[in-house]
């Protein structure tokens, strides 16, 4: 399973899913919309995909001596390796930025504990449609990903728009009084 993870990262990972999980950086960016975080984590599996569709990747190390689920397990591995790196990145500089920028941001949603509680939540909607769609045929990408995106960015609007309400201001917040609020968003998001 280890050498399979490791042919995926080397051999069938396009670099774009290298560079957009790098992209977890863009958190400190002012007045910038962080969902688009979550985008970019969605978007690497799927240009990905398209790159291993068009090498014959899956074909080919379906020729390999290997368990067929086991390859199914070490493509879906790697794309959840890169989202949560991604979200690992991001972290320091979503501490960095309340101290650098303070004023908060005046695009969207605070890259706070909700924030990332909802990263998983549009991580975990958007890995189950895309990828078992996806490898029903292991060739029709595109559809996989119109299937995946629509509730996918339906969650994204849904937690950008939330912070605009005067009850849901606690969502937007880096403060630690607004944390016990936002910790179950977090819990939930990791659970499902």
């Amino acid at each position: 399973m280890f050498n399979l993870i490791y042919k995926e990262l080397r051999l069938s990972a396009h670099p774009n899913l290298f560079i957009f999980t790098l992209l977890g950086i863009l958190v400190i960016v002012p007045a910038y919309p962080y969902e688009m975080v979550f985008i970019f984590g969605c978007l690497g599996p799927y240009i990905t995909t398209v790159y291993g569709r068009e090498t014959n990747d899956i074909y080919y190390t379906a020729l390999l001596p290997v368990r067929k689920t086991d390859i199914v397990k070490a493509k879906c591995l790697v794309f959840v390796l890169a989202q949560m790196t991604q979200i690992l990145i991001s972290i320091p500089f979503a501490f960095l930025r309340v101290v650098v920028l303070p004023a908060g941001n005046p695009a969207g949603i605070e890259a706070n504990v909700a924030y990332y509680g909802f990263g998983f939540i549009i991580y975990a909607v958007f890995n189950m449609i895309f990828l078992v769609t996806f490898f029903k045929t292991s060739y029709k990408a595109g559809k996989a990903v119109l299937l995946a995106i629509i509730p996918a960015s339906l969650i994204m609007i849904l937690m950008e728009v939330l912070v605009h309400f005067p009850q849901f201001k606690w969502l937007d917040s880096t403060r630690a009084n607004d944390l016990p609020k936002q910790f179950p968003i977090l819990l939930f998001g990791i659970v499902f």
